[in-house]
């Protein structure tokens, strides 16, 4: 079992605290021998280092020759140790980094049908908590020194380099993984990290990110599934609570079911809308049985938001609309047709 990083360090400051009290101990000794402070300290520091330079003041007293013998036993054992734990803290340093990281690339090598990370930047961050969270392995890549120590720290299987080198992505299992998802603040680095493992491993899923909309038809050309464009997300998201400030609320806010429940709905073609019942609404005084007749069943009633404040969820097919509410229905979004 190897030696702690603690018990080193604890090592290491019991030698220096023994140096201490042995250097004020004997420097006291000459003082008290009748020197001057500067030259009882000076005697000591040549001595417990073994420097070899005659004595500072010529020592005829017997208990002055007696002391010396003393310090230099006591001054060369505490150098020796010293140096002992200090050889001993750098030494064991270094080789729990390096076993550290044999037994990191062992783990990576077990890995099978897992999700490699390109990037551990804010993004980075979120996707490795969630795939913790959902119990999918993965393996993080990033070149920073700094990311990686924190991604160690948090207990997350990492390698250490350029994500746009293939011997890297190699080293991370790419031939092995099931996904790949590069989430780089560099589209270009993201375009080529592409490119490197669609080649690779032509099974692989990729997911990639986008800064700037025309990024998207290049990683798409370059073989990515999908392309994420954060920016554009945020300010449709934004946009829609805008819009329709109320109609997120009744699937639960911020939680992670109601972001299931909002990509779930976009893989299937469907969105949520909410619409204000007005004065000159056509919808006013209908019931809404009367609003799925007349839309032919294009949008599915949800819920009605009263305009004192009351929720009816799921609402009678009775149920009237009157001027102030609003109606949260399902519907059919209508997808770009592509060549």
């Amino acid at each position: 079992m190897p030696i702690s990083k603690n018990r080193s360090q604890t090592n290491v400051f019991y030698a220096f605290a023994f140096m201490g009290v042995v250097m004020a101990v004997f420097t006291v000794g000459y003082h008290l021998g009748g020197w001057s402070w500067s030259d009882s300290f000076y005697m000591v520091v040549i001595t417990a280092f073994s420097v070899g330079y005659g004595e500072v003041v010529p020592i005829t007293d017997p208990w002055l020759r007696t002391w010396t013998i003393v310090l230099i036993l006591f001054g060369c054992t505490g150098i020796i140790f010293v140096t002992g734990t200090l050889v001993q803290w750098l030494t064991e340093a270094q080789i729990q980094r390096a076993l550290g990281g044999k037994r990191m690339e062992n783990e990576i090598e077990k890995l099978t049908n897992h999700a490699i990370i390109c990037g551990y930047g804010r993004i980075g961050r979120m996707i490795a908590t969630q795939l913790q969270a959902g119990g999918i392995p993965f393996v993080i890549v990033d070149q920073a020194t700094d990311r990686v120590a924190e991604v160690r720290d948090a207990g997350f299987l990492t390698m250490q380099g350029e994500a746009t080198d293939e011997s890297v992505l190699k080293a991370a299992g790419i031939s092995r993984a099931r996904v790949l998802a590069t989430v780089l603040p560099n589209d270009a680095a993201n375009v080529f990290i592409t490119l490197s493992a669609r080649n690779m491993n032509p099974g692989i899923q990729i997911i990639a990110r986008g800064e700037v909309p025309s990024t998207e038809r290049k990683l798409l050309q370059a073989g990515a599934n999908r392309v994420v464009l954060p920016a554009h997300i945020g300010a449709d998201r934004i946009a829609h609570l805008i819009l329709h400030p109320n109609t997120r609320d009744l699937i639960g806010g911020k939680t992670k079911s109601s972001i299931d429940f909002d990509h779930h709905l976009t893989e299937l073609g469907l969105d949520l809308e909410e619409i204000e019942i007005g004065a000159g609404s056509p919808w006013v005084h209908k019931r809404i049985s009367e609003v799925e007749t007349g839309t032919a069943g294009r949008m599915l009633p949800v819920a009605i938001l009263r305009k004192e404040g009351a929720t009816d969820l799921n609402p009678n097919p009775t149920a009237m609309l009157m001027p102030g509410d609003a109606l949260v229905v399902m519907r059919r979004v209508l997808r770009r047709a592509t060549s």
